[in-house]
């Protein structure tokens, strides 16, 4: 079966928002530029939809660049275990105590 993953841990998402917001201010810049020399306010535009666009594609999917820092979950106490660890902590105290 194939595996598909669908997270990134924290270190992939803070790149993805660093590249998400240097790909659109390279974009608007480059845009703001193209659209004073035409003279054409809608050509910026469309040069910030293609950055957008382009950043979007790079960003949002989780690439294997975004999945290099996986979390080290602890297991799962199961209910007997939390009992029998709830008890123990509880005669500890009391031997401490006398």
């Amino acid at each position: 079966m194939l595996d598909i993953q669908t997270h990134m841990d924290y270190v992939g998402q803070s790149k993805a928002e660093r590249w998400s917001r240097i790909i659109i201010t390279f974009f608007g810049v480059v845009g703001l530029i193209w659209g004073a020399i035409v003279q054409q306010f809608s050509q910026t535009v469309y040069v910030l939809g293609v950055g957008f666009i382009l950043s979007s594609l790079i960003t949002i999917p989780p690439w294997p660049l975004f999945r290099r820092n996986p979390l080290k979950w602890q297991k799962p106490v199961s209910n007997n275990e939390q009992k029998q660890q709830t008890s123990e902590s509880g005669d500890e105290g009391k031997k401490k105590k006398k």
